[in-house]
């Protein structure tokens, strides 16, 4: 009898928990009882509202969040870092993504979190303004930094978000996941990076020349090609106009050094400016003829791709964080023009340093990278790597060795450097999807009897889950 009693005691005590771990689910409380998200994410230290957007289907927060300004010397100062919370559910996975560069504040769905269903917090990288500390110490600007920086946030929003999380992000979106993944690897169940260049050995460049020698159509490559060289050849009079677009609005050149010397650099951009962005068919907007073409002709099509308004200290002062970071750890590309000849180019394609202002000091530091890549090829776990076949920056990808386990590298058909995993083949699309869906622990059932049948699991939306890149007029990932 004795025993029948405490039978009947335990499993009403069991009924009563799981009644209330279900109701604890469905309300989303903390132990404080708080259940509105928005109170949630404001309870959390150093953590203030922007402002709220309504979106349907969602709650979209523009926050800003309290960060040490040297994560090795937290007391030494802070600064408020841009975040953007995209709120599904608290039962969904959630994705970090990072463009590497400003936050975007328009609720915008990343490839993965449409896949997954779930949530997506978004980060402003830091010394993108406004994340950026006053004074700047531009020393503390390193991927180390920038990784604690998406550390401490995941680890504030996991006790709000508990399910599985998958970082993801495009080009050095895509570079800063996979650094994130290197310091931090117990973080996220998966990582998804797009386009991510990978510069190992910042001198040595030559797969990004044998790319140009090949990528697209013989007839395609000889138009850039002539278009690029004649806007050499014409550097007078074309300069002409570009000193009345200069004075017009007033453009100055301090920073590059003159005039000339930007010029040149736009010039230089445009072929590599024309496959990251374009594609084959969009070789019929480029002059065929290039010598007989007029010089308005000449200037609008290089105007169009590269931008002649970018390498001008107004162009350039927004990008100054990416240029100092590929001018002391991520490297940068430097290319040949085998068909201009030498007496045309009076600079070549021009290093980071004649980009950032020289009152802030830079020296590159050559094992940044190499750890990277080595950490990767030994020590992948739950990574996709996605590129385009014809965007330049793949020329130097991600690899894997040995010691990857559950990793990937594949190639998206014609595709730029918009590449991602709808563009792949059939096959390695299902293959993708299964993964991305695993890691985020939301497999349906008839996908783990037939990976073959992986879909996204939300429906497209023409305004979240907007694909087309934005096109930045500069040679950048």
């Amino acid at each position: 009898m004795r025993k029948a009693l405490r039978w009947l005691l335990t499993l009403t005590m069991l009924i009563g928990t799981v009644s209330a771990a279900s109701a604890a689910t469905a309300a989303e409380p903390e132990a404080d009882g708080v259940t509105d998200i928005e109170e949630r994410l404001l309870s959390i230290p150093g953590m203030s509202l922007i402002e709220e957007k309504p979106y349907a289907g969602y709650r979209f927060f523009v926050l800003n969040y309290t960060q040490p300004v040297d994560h090795r010397r937290p007391g030494k100062g802070t600064f408020q870092q841009r975040i953007t919370v995209l709120h599904k559910d608290t039962a969904r996975p959630t994705v970090f993504h990072t463009g590497g560069y400003n936050v975007s504040t328009t609720p915008r769905r990343s490839e993965p979190a449409q896949i997954v269903d779930g949530n997506q917090v978004s980060m402003e990288y830091r010394f993108f303004t406004p994340s950026r500390p006053d004074p700047a110490d531009w020393s503390k600007l390193d991927i180390w930094q920038a990784a604690s920086d998406q550390h401490r946030i995941f680890t504030a929003l996991k006790k709000i978000y508990r399910k599985n999380w998958i970082s993801t992000g495009g080009s050095k979106g895509g570079m800063t996941a996979t650094y994130y993944e290197r310091f931090y690897p117990s973080d996220m169940d998966g990582v998804v990076a797009y386009v991510a260049p990978n510069d190992v050995v910042n001198k040595e460049d030559s797969a990004y020349d044998r790319f140009f020698r090949t990528v697209g159509t013989k007839e395609c490559r000889d138009r850039l090609n002539g278009v690029q060289r004649e806007a050499l050849v014409r550097r007078a009079p074309l300069q002409q106009k570009y000193r009345a677009l200069a004075a017009e609005n007033g453009y100055t050149f301090d920073t590059i050094g003159s005039l000339d010397r930007a010029y040149e650099a736009v010039v230089l951009d445009y072929v590599w400016g024309f496959w990251q962005y374009s594609t084959v068919k969009d070789c019929e907007q480029i002059p065929a003829d290039a010598k007989n073409a007029t010089d308005d002709e000449i200037w609008t099509s290089v105007d169009t791709i590269s931008g002649f308004s970018f390498y001008t200290d107004q162009g350039l002062s927004p990008y100054t964080p990416y240029y100092y970071q590929a001018g002391t750890q991520l490297g940068a590309p430097t290319i040949h023009f085998p068909h201009i000849e030498k007496k045309y180019i009076r600079y070549g394609y021009q290093p980071p340093r004649n980009f950032v202002p020289r009152s802030i000091p830079m020296r590159f530091q050559p094992q940044a990278m190499r750890d990277i890549d080595t950490w990767v090829r030994h020590n992948a776990r739950n990574m996709l790597f996605v590129y385009g076949e014809n965007d330049p920056w793949g020329a130097e990808p991600f690899r894997l060795g040995r010691g990857a386990r559950d990793s990937y590298v594949m190639t998206a058909p014609g595709m730029n450097h918009g590449a991602n995993v709808a563009g792949l083949k059939d096959k390695e699309r299902a293959l993708a999807t299964a993964r991305i869906l695993d890691w985020a622990d939301v497999t349906p059932s008839a996908v783990r009897k037939d990976p073959a049948a992986a879909e996204p699991l939300a429906a497209f939306h023409a305004g979240l889950d907007k694909r087309d890149i934005e096109q930045e007029r500069t040679l950048r990932p």
